[in-house]
């Protein structure tokens, strides 16, 4: 088997060199042709011919500028003027080719070097929280890209060797037929080239496997830490949910047990604080890395947070005071005095930093304000600073309000009073048994002494006549509206009455007999 082809081995070359032998001008010019379609895809590879191309022009830069310094060298030796001009345009010139030589050899002074070496990784980045796997997938989504387009010039490398060993081929043969020297120079400068890209793939396949077992190493290192980083985020999110499940039977039990909604809505806030709160010791528990070095500089920087937050602090205490100190709830009406202005108002929500109420139509909105139903925000630290007066603290729901009827001095005082007393007794009776039953209860909580909830009639003696002033209980929520059904009762009864008249400013005007002038006689005459 081994001569039999030996045998056909040799037909073949002898057939080959029979056929170069026998080439016609008509197939010469046909390579001619080839070699000028292999030149034109040559010239498409642009960016390995143009590196390879400014690689050739540093080198006949770097051999005219040694032949310059050889000259110049020579020439410093003759003191005469002679030479002085040729020296110095010598001189001239090796400055302009050593910029040249610089700008072509920034980076390497070797024919690829910039395509020959690999784009630099940078660091990868570690994957020690859920926000870095983003960061993780773009970092391997860039180094994929590089590595791609590296191996992207590694084929149109291999591709210019491939034709430049096909030219090399055409020359050979065009060469067995024609031994034109400058055809020869051709087909050892085409030689030298492909040695040169050759050499440069080489050096190109080695280094693209070494980057490629690196990528494997980093994409691999990248790929374990966000599987790591996932399951702990799937693990941290079973036990998030398990908690939420626990806060909201928490929630179902409170509703079905406990009957009032403001100590509902009360105790559902300080779930819902305590929830968010255990929610977020377990996202810091388990991504902190070192709680010692977090502590340390929280201690410097407490000082300066305490500073800059101190409003945000104070609010958060106020709410821990109101919360557990049960002094304002959900749905108290209360009054708030800030800045000169008095507003009062109901309760809608107590949060972290402040206390909400809506304004409602009072004696002070009447009298002062001129303004109601506006949503009023205070700072929980307000409670420490500010006067806040809670009108349906506990069980207590109704407040004392107060008129006051101005009579003459004249009147039948006695008789005045008795009759506002009975009319206040009248409307604000079912106020009144409210109340003491209300106080029974506040007496858990609080020492009570006075628990007089009847009406309570009082005159005084002002310069324009006699103040009767009938305090009463009311809900706290409608005192404007009993006051005035009082107050028209009032006036209805004392207009009945002869002997009871309501003061009011008035004025006396006194007509007197006009004296006769003394001197009108004296006139006459």
């Amino acid at each position: 088997m081994r001569y039999i082809f030996l045998f056909l081995f040799s037909i073949s070359l002898f057939a080959d060199a029979v056929i170069d032998a026998n080439l016609t001008k008509v197939d010469i010019d046909g390579l001619y042709a080839k070699i000028k379609e292999i030149d034109y895809e040559i010239s498409q590879e642009k960016v390995w011919t143009k590196s390879y191309d400014s690689y050739l022009t540093s080198q006949k830069v770097k051999s005219e500028l040694k032949k310059i310094q050889q000259k110049i060298k020579k020439l410093k030796r003759y003191r005469s003027k002679k030479y002085k001009s040729e020296l110095e345009s010598l001189i001239s010139k090796e400055k302009i080719l050593t910029t040249q030589l610089e700008d072509l050899e920034k980076n390497s002074d070797t024919p690829f070097g910039e395509l020959i070496n690999p784009p630099k990784m940078d660091d990868a980045p570690e994957v020690k929280n859920p926000f870095n796997i983003f960061s993780a997938y773009s970092y391997l989504k860039t180094i994929k890209k590089e590595f791609n387009e590296y191996n992207q010039r590694k084929d149109e490398l291999e591709h210019l060797i491939e034709l430049f060993d096909k030219k090399a081929k055409i020359y050979e043969k065009i060469l067995k037929y024609n031994k034109d020297k400058k055809l020869k120079e051709k087909y050892d400068a085409t030689r030298k080239e492909l040695k040169k890209f050759e050499s440069a793939f080489d050096i190109l396949s080695v280094t693209s496997e070494v980057y490629k077992k690196r990528l494997d190493v980093v994409e691999a290192n990248l790929n374990k830490g966000i599987k790591a980083q996932i399951e702990k985020l799937f693990h941290i999110g079973l036990i998030i949910a398990f908690v939420i499940l626990v806060f909201f039977v928490l929630r179902m039990i409170l509703r079905r047990y406990i009957t009032d909604n403001e100590r509902y809505y009360m105790a559902n806030k300080f779930i819902t604080f305590t929830n968010f709160t255990v929610i977020i010791f377990i996202l810091f528990f388990n991504y902190i890395e070192n709680a010692s070095y977090l502590v340390t500089i929280l201690g410097f920087a407490s000082a300066g947070i305490a500073i800059a937050m101190k409003d945000w602090f104070m609010s958060i205490l106020g709410w821990l005071v109101i919360v557990f100190g049960g002094s304002i709830h959900v749905g108290d009406r209360i009054r708030v005095d800030m800045d000169g202005m008095r507003y009062i108002g109901d309760v809608l929500d107590i949060s972290l930093l402040r206390i909400t109420i809506l304004e409602d139509i009072t004696l002070t909105s009447v009298m002062q304000n001129r303004r109601a139903g506006r949503i009023i925000f205070i700072p929980n630290n307000y409670i420490f600073t500010r006067m806040i007066a809670n009108y349906t603290h506990y069980s207590l729901k109704t407040v004392w309000d107060g008129i006051k009827i101005t009579i003459t001095f004249d009147s039948n005082h006695k008789k005045a009073m008795h009759i506002v007393k009975e009319i206040t007794k009248k409307f604000s009776k079912g106020y009144t048994d409210i109340t003491r039953k209300q106080l029974n209860k506040l007496r858990h909580h609080y020492n009570l002494k006075n628990t007089n909830v009847d009406p309570r009639i009082y005159s005084f003696i002002e310069p324009h006549g006699i103040d009767i002033e009938a305090w009463y209980l009311t809900n706290a929520y409608a005192t404007l509206t009993l006051r005035s059904t009082i107050s028209t009762e009032i006036i209805d009864a004392f207009k009945k009455e002869d002997d009871i008249t309501i003061a009011y400013p008035t004025q006396h005007i006194r007509y007197t007999k006009a004296l006769k002038d003394p001197l009108e006689d004296f006139k006459e005459s």
